[in-house]
């Protein structure tokens, strides 16, 4: 599988070159173009009950859409629903945290998981829900606005609005909190934000859709009865 980032950093378009009978897993509403011959399954992603979990707990689609190329392989193109940049982590037996709604696609040597053990701090967060992404191969998430890209050193601790946050490893602390004042979290009024500590590598996007819809949602004409 060879990846390809085009037209970045506003409207990015990932470019998935796949050998011979390669399967690659994208989810819903991702797909924008591909090549004759690319037969597509949806198919429940880890069983019934996993599918379950990461509908109602991840944000993400209960179905997930595997695309495998034909014998003599094939294109693909996956794009996210908001303007902004993509990336392709090339994962080597590793573990990363996701926030859901950045997920874009993945190889399907990669498995998604949202019953971790420290799921249950961001579950009890409005907004923030992170996948689980362990093993091999490159795992292709998305930004609102361009990607900002840090590695933190060994007890560096860093603070993170938790609309910015895309992804970081898995041996990174991580606590999460309200501070007064910041308005990306829009039922609460109040910001949340993530304390992250080192050592590790973070991802963050220059842009947040909670903050973006504050700013929207009170200027769209309402309808007079």
């Amino acid at each position: 599988m060879q990846t390809e980032i085009l037209y970045r950093p506003a409207y990015s378009l990932a470019r998935v070159r796949l050998n011979p009978n390669e399967e690659i897993r994208v989810e819903a509403g991702s797909m924008v173009s591909m090549s004759a011959g690319i037969a597509i399954e949806t198919k429940m992603q880890g069983g019934l009950l996993k599918s379950l979990a990461r509908s109602v707990l991840g944000g993400e689609s209960l179905f997930v859409n595997v695309y495998k190329a034909p014998d003599q392989g094939g294109e693909i193109n996956v794009a996210p629903a908001l303007p902004g940049d993509l990336s392709v982590l090339e994962m080597k037996n590793e573990t990363l945290m996701v926030q859901s709604g950045s997920f874009v696609a993945a190889a399907t040597s990669v498995e998604l998981d949202t019953g971790w053990g420290g799921a249950k701090t961001f579950f009890a967060s409005e907004g923030l829900i992170m996948l689980k992404a362990t093993g091999s191969g490159p795992l292709i998430v998305s930004s609102y606005g361009a990607i900002h890209d840090m590695t933190l050193g060994a007890g560096e601790k860093f603070t993170v609005d938790t609309g910015h946050l895309v992804a970081f490893t898995q041996g990174i602390g991580f606590s999460v909190r309200r501070i007064g004042g910041l308005k990306s979290t829009l039922l609460s009024g109040e910001g949340l934000v993530v304390d992250l500590t080192g050592p590790g590598r973070v991802l963050m996007q220059t842009r947040s859709t909670d903050a973006f819809l504050a700013w929207l949602l009170p200027r769209i004409p309402q309808k007079s009865n």
